[in-house]
């Protein structure tokens, strides 16, 4: 079985690939899923975070507020970089076991790990091959205006807090240009799943 990372900046599309993929019947580990369920209720890395940022990024059921930790290390590298280390060893423990279930399990020839920060994390060694969603500026920031209600300077800074498209496709071993329509999106998809399930 082949382990593929799919990553992709903010409003390129690596979702709907992702999503794309599960229909297919390709199992999808998700890791802002799991980030999500390490980070649950009165779990030890929701603690740390209080510790870290403040009990202000705590709602009142108890629950994080992603909302508002995304809006203290939005802007601030330094705390984002607080923020990965309180979380991805916890992230990445959990997607290890999951891989290895998969490959004992030895039904399917792919198995996607669909995570943002792949690259930045370092996970993206632990993959077999590496798919890169890309999709031209302007394209972005037209779909971070219109799905947030934002200022086109707003999108812009949301991008350019992220890696570039040129830093992830230096790591890629095949990259998804998703400037187009979602139907020459799926056609790039469906020739890539032809030639890994081919090759495996």
């Amino acid at each position: 079985m082949k382990v593929i990372g799919l990553t992709g900046g903010i409003a390129t599309g690596k979702s709907t690939v992702s999503k794309y993929l599960a229909e297919k019947g390709i199992p999808i580990i998700d890791a802002d899923i799991v980030s999500r369920q390490i980070t649950e209720k009165g779990s030890p890395a929701l603690g740390m975070l209080a510790e870290k940022f403040g009990s202000g990024i705590i709602n009142e059921d108890g629950t994080l507020d992603r909302k508002g930790l995304g809006d203290i290390v939005f802007s601030d590298p330094e705390k984002r970089t607080e923020l990965n280390k309180i979380l991805h060893k916890s992230i990445m423990d959990s997607i290890d076991e999951q891989v290895s279930a998969y490959r004992k399990s030895g039904e399917h020839p792919i198995a996607i790990v669909d995570a943002a920060l792949l690259i930045e994390s370092g996970f993206d060694r632990k993959m077999d091959k590496v798919w890169v969603v890309v999709a031209d500026m302007d394209v972005r920031i037209k779909r971070i205006m219109d799905r947030d209600d934002v200022t086109a300077e707003f999108a812009e800074k949301k991008i350019a807090s992220q890696l570039s498209d040129e830093e992830r496709i230096i790591k890629a071993d095949e990259v998804i240009n998703n400037s187009g329509t979602v139907e020459e999106l799926k056609e790039q998809v469906d020739r890539l799943l032809e030639k890994y399930s081919r090759n495996c």
